[in-house]
């Protein structure tokens, strides 16, 4: 029986290194450097407000766009850290994870052949969300070591068919920040060539160089922009998988008319908790940023003793390291080889791009407790003897 159309496209999008990652990881009993999850817990105090929340009775359907009090309080983030007035109940909506809202709003946003510019390397769902919509990526490379932005090449990407514009910033996994100056080129061109730009921000309190900019706070934008981010990456609870999209009425109600049928709506107890969580100080987020610049520079410091050649990441909670230094020139087989022999699993970047190049790189976690870096490098010591 031949597979359905849908599932022959999604085929071949590299979820298979990541399976084959986490499996080799386990049977080797290798220090997991690969998946982007924190193996610590999130703040006490947004538990213990999830739990609060169950014991009140908050357990059953909260409404389809979401928890009024949690949209409420993006609402109110959004204003407080970048300027951005949006109506609670009719533009900001609440999703399972900012991964369900990207595929909700991707499906709402195109038809069958529509074009998406993506930028590259990029998260592994973007490419099957575009697949599942029935529409074409295309792809602007972001040059290493810097991952800079080529305006020649995302003007040339352009064409008569493309609708949407898919920028993350700080990115997974290149590990950089767009700067104000890029975004401006990016916003002229969505401005001349009337497309919408859709925005994964999940990084966006893991920020060491430069700042955090959203697209939608650019003159011209916020009305043609769908801004995603999420509560796990800022509070360390990637498991309760609650979302939200930042839209104008006219985006918001599409992307709503597909969330509505996939998810319909999401955890109540845990979207008290994060109401909470958001509404937290400055203090929070400050140190959040300042704990992962020391994980960073641990990580970064450790792998350089073991002789990679390593870019500090301006933002998010990965780096990238090169593995030529060490004699190799394939990512795959180096990922095979570092979990095999040293115990440690790393990611590679060849994953993170459709025609599978940039082989000498591969993405390593420091989402992780000390005891656990200090182990993992004392293993890749190892590489350099």
């Amino acid at each position: 029986m031949n597979r359905p159309v849908l599932t022959r496209r999604l085929s071949g999008f590299g979820t298979s290194i990541f399976a084959e990652m986490t499996a080799l990881a386990r049977r080797h009993d290798a220090i997991n450097l690969g998946q982007g999850f924190p193996n610590f817990d999130g703040p006490e105090f947004v538990k213990q407000a999830a739990i609060e929340a169950m014991r009140g009775g908050h357990n059953q359907y909260s409404p389809m766009p979401g928890l009024p009090a949690l949209q409420q309080a993006v609402a109110d983030h959004q204003k407080r850290f970048y300027g951005l007035s949006y109506d609670p109940a009719s533009e900001i909506t609440i999703h399972a994870g900012a991964t369900e809202g990207l595929c909700a709003t991707i499906a709402a946003l195109l038809d069958p052949g529509d074009e998406v510019v993506v930028f590259e390397p990029f998260y592994d769902a973007y490419l099957p969300g575009i697949a599942l919509a029935q529409a074409e990526a295309r792809v602007v490379r972001l040059a290493p070591p810097e991952f800079q932005l080529d305006v020649a090449a995302l003007e040339a990407a352009i064409s008569t068919k493309t609708r949407l514009v898919l920028l993350n910033s700080p990115s997974n996994p290149a590990c950089s920040v767009f700067t104000r100056a890029e975004l401006e080129a990016i916003a002229a061109l969505a401005l001349r060539h009337d497309l919408v730009v859709v925005t994964d921000e999940v990084y966006e309190h893991i920020v060491f160089e430069g700042a955090h900019v959203p697209i939608a706070s650019l003159p011209g934008m916020r009305e043609r922009t769908v801004s995603l981010s999420s509560s796990g990456k800022t509070f360390s609870l990637t498991g309760w998988k609650i979302g939200w999209s930042c839209a104008a009425p006219p985006l918001a109600a599409a992307v709503r008319a597909v969330h509505q049928f996939v998810t319909f709506a999401v955890s109540t107890p845990f979207q008290h908790a994060v109401a909470t969580a958001l509404a937290t100080s400055d203090a929070y987020y400050t140190a959040l940023r300042d704990d992962y610049r020391t994980r960073r520079d641990r990580l970064c410091d450790g792998l350089e003793a073991a002789g990679f050649d390593v870019r500090r990441p301006a933002g998010t909670y990965f780096a990238l390291a090169d593995v030529r230094p060490l004699g190799f020139e394939d990512d795959r087989a180096f990922c095979r080889h570092l979990v095999e022999t040293i115990g440690v699993a790393a990611i590679p970047v060849s994953a993170f791009v459709k025609d599978g190049h940039l082989r000498h790189l591969v993405r390593f976690a420091f989402c992780k407790d000390d005891a656990t870096l200090d182990e993992a490098l004392r293993r890749l010591r190892k590489l350099r003897r």
